[in-house]
């Protein structure tokens, strides 16, 4: 799937000049528990296709949070509201970074986690999801 967003994004000129692509971070120990980051295995797909580097260590999810799945759209914003923090701002300053998950579905997460990018004084910040649910 992970290549085949890549292939999808290869053809559109808005994604040209990507420098970096940033996998939406999981909390070490859910992530753990579950095995992979589907948005790092998104990545990896995209990276094939596109030649851009996948940094996974600038930006970290600092607190565990319940899952988003059962919660309504104010609620999912309160549950992810402080809980990626940057790391490394040194690997994202001045880039065009491409944050990377696998469904989109109020925002929360990827507005969060693309809060804590900017702070790093990137460039440009783009959004790629497979899906997104209409609520």
């Amino acid at each position: 799937m992970g290549r085949l967003l890549g292939y999808s994004l290869k053809q559109s000129n808005r994604f040209s000049n990507i420098d970096a692509i940033v996998p939406l971070p999981l909390y070490p120990e859910k992530e753990k528990r579950r095995g992979y980051n589907q948005a790092k295995i998104i990545s990896a797909g995209i990276q094939e296709v596109l030649n851009i580097p996948v940094i996974t260590d600038a930006v970290a999810r600092i607190r565990y949070t319940d899952s988003q799945t059962n919660k309504n759209r104010i609620d999912r914003w309160k549950n992810v509201g402080d809980v990626f923090s940057l790391q490394k701002p040194e690997l994202l300053k001045g880039k065009k970074i491409l944050l990377t998950d696998d469904v989109i579905t109020t925002g929360a997460s990827l507005e969060a986690c693309g809060e804590a990018i900017c702070q790093a004084e990137i460039a440009a910040l783009y959004i790629a999801t497979l899906a997104f649910a209409d609520q």
